[in-house]
């Protein structure tokens, strides 16, 4: 199975592609889709929509994973990510595949073991699980891996679940 996780925004998309097989995964590719802040907002989507199916159709992922939305302070910029996080979501739509959705704390929890770890503490565990040689250029980028190992381990379980209860109808 090949994940593709994103992390949304406008001003920083990031990304990380894994790919799972039995039980291990590794890293097949990560990075961000940057948009300027001069840039109009409906060209950074523009830019944003494309280069996501560009990723889409250069990588072939069995399934996105992205994280939900959560914003305590600023709406202005929660609906500006919303916003750009539909475009993500409309090329996956367009490509075929299908999306799963984990909330921050899921995230953590599937990473670190705890739900409440510090940004430093995730990034370290995504690291060290997908033994990259450095952390990437942007958090942004940790924080897609990380997304993409959570829906790792929640399939996984969806198949352990699946594989219990067609044992147990036997």
């Amino acid at each position: 199975m090949v994940v593709l996780g994103v992390d949304p925004g406008y001003a920083i998309v990031g990304y990380g592609v894994l790919k799972f097989q039995g039980i291990n995964y590794c890293a097949l590719g990560c990075g961000a889709v940057t948009t300027d802040a001069d840039t109009p907002f409906d060209e950074r989507l523009r830019i944003v929509f494309e280069n996501m199916c560009e990723l889409i159709e250069n990588t072939k992922p069995d399934a996105m994973a992205i994280e939900s939305l959560y914003f305590q302070n600023n709406q202005k910029t929660a609906i500006m990510v919303a916003e750009a996080r539909g475009v993500i979501l409309l090329a996956a739509r367009l490509k075929g595949v299908p999306v799963y959705e984990y909330t921050p704390l899921q995230v953590k929890t599937a990473v670190t073991g705890y739900g409440k770890a510090k940004k430093p503490q995730v990034m370290e565990m995504t690291k060290r699980l997908l033994k990259l040689s450095k952390m990437p250029r942007f958090d942004d980028t940790c924080d897609a891996l990380a997304v993409a190992i959570c829906h790792v381990h929640a399939a996984g379980t969806n198949v352990r679940l699946r594989l219990v209860n067609e044992g147990i109808k036997r």
